[in-house]
């Protein structure tokens, strides 16, 4: 071998002799167990797949910054938000839902959005989606809402019975199922949506003054979104369009960019808004509160290696540096035990220390051992101690917050608020075109679903809006006069009149 060659090794980095032959006895050929090379390459190999997700299965991403183009340290401590023109370095990883690694990037779902920023203070994640709001507002709905969206345990087929059962069932989801159904249902590409942390998160400043803010990535190439059927097609044709679109416009330094803004709320103004203003089905009026500028991020540098960088990035919507902590949102708190949870099952516990998730930020824990571990720790393993080890800082401490009252399983009582969002989406944001979209959609989608449930669900788009239910009865061959009596019952009543 030529000096200047790399030479081949073992993943201890013991020099290899041949790799077109294993080991074996002379005749009758039988391999033998000693060829630890052979051994060592087909163990590994049985072991290159981890477990996808369980949801955002098929995703992409690439690595850029985040600059601060406006002052809101009037609302936030957060270091990385502390001056105009100060950069952080992020990471953000686009994906799909539902599907799993093979699925289609152009399928009917809510797309992902999430961004590591890699902050002085350790890694804040903003973990999101392209709508601002969710179909659901407590997680114990979480695991039933995605086996809904997977396929029939039976069948392993979609099943637009499970799909519109669950939503006609939860009047909740019908603002997100209005989203859905939408032309932004299908995005053309990651790099022509928006993203939003949907939640509501608190702000807190040096003052130990506190906000509640919810974040808004709107994307510097324009909304572009794709019809039915060209969505249909490019599954066909290029299933991992948007993939290969957000790789090729870094490649050729077509750089995607978000415009990032934060609406602002008061404690005082959540306590007497019109409705819970933590509730995740729901957006705030950008009327009552309108969008602040904060930054700008920029995409601008391709993964290495899409395993060890994008299949591997873990998010958390519990990592938050200090000025920022979590809401009395019931969903963003399930969530945020849901997802670390997930990473240690799928990655290992350890997790954190493989590069793409390690922050930037010096490291003190006494946290030890576990697999992978990858940190040569020193000095004690346990606190309180007298050996110089790491200690607390109260000054990192986020406003207290009043939780005083009956701790029990507190249940939203359905009210009209519920379906008054998804009203005015229909009748006042969307045009003709989007609104025709909307319905076609929804009916070709609808129409695969028994009777009773195409009712209960058209019901519930009537109570929303007459012509919104009206055009989707029209549409799946439904008798009007029945979706109406059906819509103005109790939600209690309409489940009765529609059971099996």
């Amino acid at each position: 071998m030529e000096e200047n060659k790399k030479r081949m090794t073992t993943n201890q980095g013991i020099p290899v002799d041949n790799d077109q032959a294993s080991i074996t006895t002379d005749k009758q050929h039988m391999t033998l167990l000693s060829d630890t090379h052979l051994v060592e390459k087909l163990a590994h190999f049985d072991r290159e797949r981890i477990p996808e997700r369980v949801v955002h299965a098929k995703g992409a991403g690439a690595h850029g910054y985040f600059e601060v183009t406006n002052d809101v340290t009037q609302y936030t401590r957060a270091a990385f938000l502390s001056k105009v023109g100060k950069k952080t370095e992020v990471f953000a990883r686009f994906s799909t839902v539902g599907g799993g690694r093979g699925s289609a990037d152009s399928a009917r779902d809510p797309r992902g959005f999430a961004v590591k920023f890699y902050t002085e203070d350790g890694n804040y994640d903003m973990v999101g989606n392209n709508t601002p709001v969710f179909f659901i507002r407590d997680a114990i709905k979480f695991p039933d809402f995605i086996h809904t969206q997977k396929k029939n345990p039976q069948s392993n087929l979609d099943d637009a019975d499970a799909f519109w059962d669950f939503m006609s069932l939860t009047p909740e989801s019908v603002h997100q199922a209005t989203i859905l159904f939408s032309d932004r249902g299908t995005p053309a590409s990651y790099r022509n949506m928006h993203g939003f942390t949907s939640h509501a998160y608190m702000w807190y400043n040096e003052k130990g003054e506190h906000f509640w803010i919810k974040l808004h990535f709107k994307t510097d190439q324009g909304i572009k979104n794709l019809t039915r059927e060209e969505a249909t097609a490019l599954a066909g044709t290029d299933p991992d369009h948007a993939t290969r679109d957000l790789f090729e416009a870094i490649e050729k330094k077509d750089y995607p960019s978000w415009s990032v803004y934060v609406q602002v709320m008061k404690p005082e103004e959540a306590e007497r808004y019109g409705f819970d203003a933590f509730d995740v089905t729901k957006t705030w009026s950008q009327k009552d509160y309108p969008l602040i500028p904060v930054g700008k991020m920029v995409l601008d540098k391709n993964p290495a290696n899409y395993f060890s960088e994008v299949e591997q990035a873990a998010f958390s919507p519990g990592n938050l540096v200090p000025g920022v902590a979590i809401s009395p949102d019931k969903m963003l708190q399930g969530r945020v035990f849901s997802y670390p949870d997930t990473h240690r099952h799928r990655l290992g516990t350890n997790f954190d220390m493989l590069p793409i998730n390690a922050p930037k930020a010096q490291v003190n824990t006494y946290q030890r051992d576990g697999a992978m571990n990858m940190h040569s720790y020193t000095g004690p393993n346990y606190y309180p101690n007298s050996f110089d080890g790491a200690t607390p800082d109260k000054k990192y401490a986020a406003p207290p917050v009043d939780t005083a009252g009956i701790a029990a399983r507190h249940e939203y009582v359905l009210s009209d608020a519920d379906y008054v969002q998804a009203g005015v989406l229909y009748g006042q944001v969307l045009s003709d075109y989007d609104r025709k979209n909307l319905v076609g959609n929804i009916v070709a989608h609808l129409g695969n679903a028994q009777k009773r449930i195409q009712l209960r669900q058209t019901a519930i788009f009537y109570k929303a809006n007459e012509d919104y239910g009206t055009q989707v009865a029209k549409g799946i061959g439904l008798d009007i006069e029945e979706v109406k009596k059906l819509a103005a019952m109790s939600h209690e009543d309409r489940v009765k009149a529609t059971a099996k």
